[in-house]
């Protein structure tokens, strides 16, 4: 073999070694993504596809990080849960105002955090960050609250907005996992 034929087989040999491990990387990082989201990634790549998707968490998960998030105090995490409880009891006679004052909370709790309330699909965005897991539920907590307004919502959907609600709310309390209720659609 003469030079020229070595030099080309090493760079092609050097581009081939390069390109495998660029698929790795992107391999690796796109299982970290879909461990750490779940469902959430699975519906964003439903929505974007696979490369918007990624970019778009990849973002979320930067914004949340500059964030300055903190736990609740424990006589915080304490009133909140008094709260949530009177809205429960609530339920049972005023379904409509229970599950209003459940999505206030949720609001109150985050916002007390330290995550910003602005509008709801960013407020999703923010707490899929930490909580992958439950901000389905707040979607379709969110989603029967909406459809209440206008009269389109039965009790049934109420109590389960109230269930959505209540798994998102306890683990920003911290309170910890609380059993999984997957959103019926």
């Amino acid at each position: 073999m003469d030079n020229q034929t070595t030099v080309f087989v090493i760079l092609g040999a050097l581009l081939l070694v390069g390109l495998i491990i660029w698929f790795a990387m992107k391999q690796k990082r796109t299982d970290q993504l879909r461990n750490h989201y779940g469902p959430e990634y699975d519906r964003m790549v439903r929505e974007k596809g696979s490369t918007l998707a990624e970019r778009e968490l990849i973002d979320r998960t930067r914004r949340v990080e500059r964030l300055a998030l903190v736990p609740l105090a424990p006589d915080k995490r304490q009133h909140y849960a008094e709260q949530w409880k009177q809205q429960q009891a609530r339920f049972v006679d005023q379904p409509v105002a229970a599950v209003e004052e459940a999505d206030h909370l949720v609001e109150e709790v985050m916002m007390e955090c330290g995550y910003p309330v602005a509008e709801f699909e960013q407020r999703v965005a923010d707490i899929s960050v930490d909580h992958p897991q439950v901000v389905e539920n707040y979607r379709a907590a969110h989603e029967i609250a909406v459809r209440e307004r206008t009269g389109q919502a039965s009790t049934e959907d109420l109590r389960r907005a109230m269930l959505y609600y209540r798994n998102l709310f306890m683990e920003l309390l911290g309170v910890g996992p609380v059993p999984r209720q997957a959103p019926s659609r």
